[in-house]
């Protein structure tokens, strides 16, 4: 993941997930970079980056995503990030107790 428009640290959120890039004519897996911070100094929006690994396929410029959330955006996503994560663990969980299902 060289040649990145955003500078990857030990304070970065994740360095390194699975992500895909759709197109009308194409799909295209890759790695890619999350990160979510404020301005140092006076901040007044959270910011959610997100930029694909794209050195091996050009089929976007190299760019980044940057989302300016406010406080209660970026704590609606918090809330159902958290959500849709204890739907995932709820099911790996149930897959290991033998499919079992708890009402």
């Amino acid at each position: 993941m060289s040649d990145r428009l955003m500078s990857v640290t030990a304070y970065t959120t994740l360095d390194y997930v699975e992500a895909t890039a759709k197109g009308q004519e194409f799909e295209w897996e890759s790695v890619a970079v999350v990160n979510a911070t404020t301005d140092t100094e006076e901040p007044d929006a959270v910011h959610l980056q997100l930029e694909l690994d794209n050195l091996s396929e050009r089929h976007l410029p190299k760019h980044m995503e940057d989302l300016e959330l406010t406080p209660e955006q970026a704590r609606a996503l918090a809330a159902d990030l958290e959500k849709h994560a204890a739907r995932v663990e709820n099911a790996s969980t149930d897959e290991n107790d033998g499919g079992e299902t708890s009402t």
